[in-house]
């Protein structure tokens, strides 16, 4: 029996470490930098965060088809996304309103369907009437398939409010854990 050279074992185990990579944050989860103030004080510039990308169906690449997703976005979950006026940037924002529903400001409260959000991941911020999706007492109709999200610091955030809502075909996973810097780690809320 020909033994294999010690080359040709290390080019075929650093070909599969690769491949397994690859798969993995492809379809399962990936790593994502945080760049600016948008969530804080949820996530703050620098965080690196872990995105579960197979729980809303991750995207086949090349063939612009995603797997069967696991269940369906809830509302308060942060999520990363295919910025819906830059299809090469991610962005990351709280989803705040879903297929259907309608969304209103008011006095810094978010209305969903003229209900207030008073759950304490909403009500503990104020989010400015800011941007051609917010204007004092406009409510927004989400269409299907499309959802409507914030950023956790309403003052400093580009989100639904200036662009519309993000298609359901644009979401990206759902962000799941801090893991550095090490003082920061924790699940995300």
């Amino acid at each position: 029996m020909k033994k294999k050279s010690v080359i040709r074992e290390w080019v075929e185990s650093i070909i599969v470490a690769f491949i397994l990579a690859m798969f993995i944050r492809t379809f399962v989860v990936q790593a994502f930098k945080i760049p600016t103030g948008s969530m804080r004080p949820t996530l703050l510039e620098g965080d690196l965060i872990l995105v579960n990308k197979f729980i809303y169906g991750a995207k086949i690449p090349f063939i612009n088809l995603n797997l069967p997703a696991l269940r369906q976005p809830k509302r308060g979950e942060v999520i990363v996304f295919i910025y819906p006026e830059n299809p090469k940037k991610d962005f990351i924002k709280r989803l705040i309103g879903l297929p259907g529903e309608t969304v209103k400001i008011k006095n810094g409260t978010v209305y969903i369907n003229d209900t207030p959000l008073l759950d304490p991941v909403f009500n503990q911020r104020y989010y400015y009437n800011r941007g051609n999706f917010a204007q004092e007492d406009q409510k927004i109709k989400i269409p299907e398939d499309n959802f409507f999200v914030l950023g956790d610091n309403s003052a400093s955030s580009q989100d639904s409010r200036y662009w519309g809502s993000v298609p359901y075909k644009n979401l990206l996973g759902r962000a799941i854990l801090i893991y550095w810097p090490p003082q920061r780690i924790r699940i995300i809320k």
